[in-house]
């Protein structure tokens, strides 16, 4: 019988802070690995967690009808479920961004330098 080896080479490199972790996915998607990434088992969040995670995603949100690509649905679905997420989360996170980064950029142009 094959003993299985405890020490499985991990497809990502040794990421040893946040900034090495933010440098390096941002020029790289996990997508390309995660299918050599190692399972892990499922994490038990306390109940108090769990309730405020799902108090947060029931807050109202209102729907909205938006005509998108089926080649971008796929690119999101594909991202999405890369980052472990579900693909209409990684659109409003998107969009969110979007939000925040033109918000940012109008402000800063109307004040004076």
């Amino acid at each position: 019988m094959k003993k299985k080896s405890s020490l499985i080479k991990a497809p990502l490199p040794g990421l040893h802070s946040d900034q090495e972790t933010a440098e390096y996915f941002e020029l790289h998607s996990v997508a390309d690995v995660w299918d050599r990434l190692p399972e892990s088992k499922p994490v038990k969040l306390k109940a108090a967690l769990a309730e405020s995670i799902r108090a947060r995603h029931t807050k109202a949100k209102s729907p909205v009808s938006l005509r998108l690509e089926s080649e971008q649905i796929a690119a999101a679905k594909k991202i999405a479920a890369a980052k472990s997420v579900g693909y209409q989360t990684q659109l409003r996170m998107w969009i969110a961004e979007g939000i925040r980064r033109d918000a940012k950029r109008a402000y800063s142009i109307r004040e004076p330098h």
